[in-house]
């Protein structure tokens, strides 16, 4: 493990919930540093690449801002603009909806789609050499810990 020169480790144990909180913090970024190199090369970021798999979540029907909004991994204040970026590769489309026309309904490309399927390999090989050597077992005991977390959220 790389530790920068200008950081003291410390011997003192630190409690059990930081510790928790520090390696998942840290588990998370090299998940997300991996699975942004794989997406890198096809010209999308892990939030685009979210969106795409959101969009295509909603099986041909139109979805809100605030939905893609609200299901991301990532929250972010800026979606408007990721998703601008996604129009502007032709991968998503904005149109307006027939019921309310101040909001905006947003649908998947067939290139959007033709790129996930394309992705869709590259990222479950991905998802398989991170997770190479965890056991079964083990990835349902840190799904479960996961849940229990993210319910109180």
């Amino acid at each position: 493990m790389f530790v920068p020169t200008n950081v003291v480790m410390t011997k003192v144990r630190i409690n059990l919930a930081r510790e928790l909180v520090v390696q998942s913090m840290r588990t998370a970024q090299i998940i997300t540093a991996e699975l942004s190199c794989a997406l890198h090369p096809h010209g999308l970021t892990i939030q685009q690449f979210n969106v795409l798999r959101i969009l295509r979540g909603c099986h041909g029907k139109a979805a809100t801002l605030q939905y893609v909004t609200e299901r991301m991994i990532h929250k972010m204040s800026n979606t408007t603009r990721l998703v601008d970026k996604l129009i502007e590769k032709k991968l998503v489309a904005r149109k307006q909806c027939e019921e309310n026309r101040r909001k905006i309904d947003l649908l998947i490309t067939p290139q959007g789609l033709a790129l996930l399927q394309t992705l869709d390999p590259i990222i479950d090989e991905k998802e398989l050499e991170i997770t190479q050597g965890v056991q079964t077992d083990d990835i349902h005991q840190l799904l479960n810990t996961y849940e229990t977390i993210q319910s109180k959220y």
